[in-house]
């Protein structure tokens, strides 16, 4: 390819990306989606602008974004995370490939496969995409959530399973040829030296090579990266970050193996470094850019004459391909307990046909697994899929989600049993607990109304005495002993519950004063509009306090930074109150906010400048009296 060339094609795709993906976002599609739209929009079967031939390089390119993804997402499994994961790994991930490998196989086999096509076909088809799942699951925030992690343990056993099924795949060949690996740079690229040599001396090398791989991880990375942090140069320790991805990527390609699993056992190693940080912050912005070219690859290499010359084919696979997956990983997650909306996410996620199948097929067909009539169309099955995928996020999050929330029968509310108390909080979290705990120790009874059930069973555990049940309804609120207590603290997180509580207080129970917790300044705007006696941001006084803690390690006298924290504290709910009055208008409301930043730096600085004043006089006055007070001595002694 001439430069020209793939500069224009790197235009195309950069142009390309800037436009879609932040078309798709606004339009609440994901980012994946806009990135594998944009790649049909670009390629042979759109405006044409990036042919099937034209794009290769540009291709092999962005596959190693998915090369650094793996290496970062190694680098956040610690081992002890690993140990940890590992019956969801073993147990969720194993039972996934093998059920869906032999279903796969056994619908193969009725449609007219052979055996050995049929078991090539469900393990292949058995992977999912690691990258638009975990891409997807990170976007939206998943990740920690029992299906973000139930997903995460799924994909990596797929990612370590490529190996067994790269090595199985040749004794399912029709014929025995001498092995070739694929192209693609994602899970293998061997050269003739590496297939050429014997089986035994083969398995030597790639298990040297990992070895290598783990004791250079261990003990060789740690000094290195201790002496090119001395140079204090950032694009020196960038360079070698990018170095250690690409030589361990070569490494694996010359003995056959997945450049991708190589960089993932890299990270796992390398995930116990001190560096791992600065690892990530060089790798990410590279990874982030290139994944997203390796997704506008994908949506361009899609054959979409193939998909108009068999389109009831096509459909119906991907259909077929989609709810077989769904079901098998549904089932599995509900044998393992999964709690039914984690359990919807976690299937509809993972429901589709993954990277690795482009490749793979590829190797199948050239081991003479399968023949092109049968991994062809395949091939477009898997990438329709993966197009599918946020399609089929975006159904359960707006439609599926929703509709088991509303599905969910709704538990009946606790008898109250205390109604002579004087204090009642709603919302027993983090927040509410500090306040109760507060009022408790000093000889106050509460009254505690929560509606989180699994928050309340851990409390009472804990010896705590409250009572299940929502306290935007006017009867419980009643039955709470609203119309004898002097006050009512809502610190739950529902912008919408607060607003409602407070507006049924105000109108049934005018006498009860309103302490809230606002969730943020503009929340807080909205509590003061409705009236509330007191207003609490969540993270405004831990935040004044770390301020206080930081200019006294910069060297500022306790008293000074505890002066200026109450002065802060003042002017600014001073300010909030005031901007609160400016409802709609937003460009007044930036203006006012702007001047009242800088009215308060302009009072911290006149206060210090009266302080030292303050602090000079009294020095000068001490001064005087011990003057003064010795000229007495003096005279007393004569």
């Amino acid at each position: 390819m001439q430069s020209e060339d793939f500069f224009f094609q790197a235009f195309i795709y950069l142009v390309a990306a800037v436009v879609s993906v932040p078309l798709a976002q606004k339009l609440g599609l994901g980012s994946v989606l806009g990135y594998l739209i944009a790649g049909v929009i670009i390629g042979p079967f759109g405006f044409g602008f990036v042919g099937q031939e034209k794009s290769d390089d540009v291709m092999h390119f962005a596959e190693f974004g998915v090369v650094m993804m793996l290496f970062l997402v190694g680098l956040e499994l610690q081992p002890s995370l690993l140990w940890r994961l590992r019956m969801p790994i073993l147990g969720l991930g194993g039972l996934q490939v093998s059920v869906t490998t032999i279903l796969v196989a056994i619908l193969g086999m009725i449609f007219g496969l052979s055996w050995q096509m049929a078991i090539a076909v469900g393990m292949i088809l058995s992977m999912s995409s690691t990258a638009i799942a975990l891409s997807t699951l990170k976007e939206k925030g998943l990740m920690k959530t029992e299906a973000g992690q139930s997903a995460f343990s799924v994909l990596l056993f797929q990612d370590i399973a490529v190996i067994p099924i790269l090595a199985l795949m040749p004794l399912l060949a029709m014929k025995n040829p001498v092995s070739h690996a694929a192209n693609g740079l994602i899970f293998v690229a061997a050269t003739e030296n590496s297939t050429s040599l014997p089986p035994l001396l083969q398995a030597l090398l790639v298990i040297g090579v990992v070895g290598g791989i783990i004791v250079a991880g261990r003990f060789l990375m740690r000094p290195v990266f201790r002496i090119i942090a001395t140079t204090r140069l950032q694009e020196i320790f960038t360079a070698t970050a990018l170095l250690l991805v690409i030589g361990i990527a070569l490494a694996m390609q010359q003995v056959g193996l997945s450049p991708a699993l190589g960089t993932f056992v890299a990270g796992v190693v390398l995930a116990d470094n001190e560096y791992r940080h600065e690892l990530e912050g060089d790798i990410e912005p590279f990874k982030g850019l290139l994944l997203g070219l390796f997704f506008i690859s994908v949506g361009a290499s899609i054959n979409f004459n193939l998909f108009f010359s068999q389109p009831l084919l096509i459909l119906g696979l991907v259909i077929g391909l989609a709810l077989v997956k769904f079901v098998i990983l549904f089932g599995l997650g509900r044998f393992f307990k999964i709690e039914l909306s984690q359990n919807l996410i976690f299937a509809f996620f993972l429901a589709q046909g993954g990277e690795f199948a482009f490749v793979l097929f590829s190797f199948a067909t050239q081991n003479k697994v399968l023949t092109s009539d049968v991994a062809g169309p395949l091939v477009a099955v898997v990438a329709f899929s993966m197009i599918v995928t946020p399609l089929l996020a975006l159904i359960n999050d707006k439609f599926v989600q929703p509709l088991l929330t509303r599905a969910t029968p709704e538990r009946e509310a606790d008898e109250i049993d205390e109604t002579e108390n004087p204090v009642i909080i709603v919302g027993f979290g983090r927040f509410g607990q500090i306040v109760g705990r507060l009022l408790i120790a000093n000889g106050f009874k509460i009254t505690v109304l929560e509606h989180n059930a699994t928050q309340i069973e851990l409390l009472r555990r804990f010896g705590w005495k409250v009572f299940y049940g929502d306290a935007s309804r006017l009867d419980l609120l009643r039955a709470a002993g609203s119309e004898q207590a002097k006050l009512i603290v809502i610190a739950i997180d529902d912008r919408e519950k607060i607003l409602q509580t407070i507006e049924l207080v105000h109108k049934h129970f005018p006498h009860l004063k309103i302490l809230s917790r606002a969730l943020d300044r503009r929340h807080a705007y909205e509590l003061i509009r409705h009236g509330v006696d007191v207003i609490e941001r969540e993270t405004f006084a831990s935040s004044l306090d770390m301020g206080v803690e930081a200019l006294k390690l910069l060297g500022v006298r306790s008293y000074k930074a505890y002066r200026t924290a109450r002065m802060f504290k003042e002017h600014d709910i001073q300010a909030m109150y005031e901007v609160a009055q400016l409802e709609g208008d937003e460009a007044q409301i930036i203006a006012r906010s702007r001047q009242l930043s800088q009215d308060l730096e302009q009072l911290l600085r006149t206060d210090d400048r009266e302080l030292k004043q303050d602090i000079d006089r009294a020095w000068d006055i001490t001064e005087l009296k011990r003057e003064i007070n010795e000229q007495n001595n003096i005279k007393q002694a004569t």
